[in-house]
């Protein structure tokens, strides 16, 4: 299974390079998780065509977004083999260093907990979950990861897309 996460978009409507990295990058991901900042409803919108589309508010969401974004999620996708996978999700908050402990300490016991809002990519491990911040998008990242049938995560990348134009 893949999975596409991007978070910090701080787009109010889906631009040109939008629509180039959804069409490359999001679009064919099993599941596509947003850990919050979009800022518009046009591009919260234009990510609801994703048929798996996960997304949390960030300090950033304004006017609809406020009311149909929860603060934090906990999800779960099937994996072919039928094996739960436990995913939990928040933008974050707080001093920047110490995000991802917060984050974490919602999701005891997730296979993967997504993160945002310091705009600075993190891949680590902590009490058996794993911590993923992709960075932000408007400044040119984004995370795949790709978890095989028994739930092992078999990789992560971090992709450049302002490299790839």
């Amino acid at each position: 299974m893949r999975l596409a996460v991007i978070s910090d978009s701080h787009l109010s409507t889906p631009d040109d390079r939008f629509e180039r990295v959804y069409d490359r990058h999001l679009s064919g991901a099993d599941a596509l998780l947003h850990c919050g900042d979009m800022v518009g409803a046009a591009l919260y919108h234009s990510l609801c065509r994703h048929p798996k589309f996960l997304a949390v508010r960030g300090n950033c969401d304004h006017f609809i977004l406020d009311h149909d974004l929860p603060n934090s999620l906990s999800a779960e996708l099937v994996l072919p083999s039928g094996r739960k996978f436990t995913i939990g999700m928040a933008h974050g908050w707080g001093e920047r260093a110490t995000v991802w402990q917060r984050v974490a300490e919602l999701f005891p016991g997730h296979d993967l907990v997504c993160f945002g809002h310091t705009h600075r990519r993190a891949w680590t491990e902590h009490n058996g979950s794993h911590l993923l911040n992709p960075g932000s998008l408007v400044e040119g990242s984004l995370a795949l990861l790709d978890v095989a049938d028994d739930g092992e995560i078999t990789s992560c990348r971090f992709i450049d897309v302002d490299e790839e134009t």
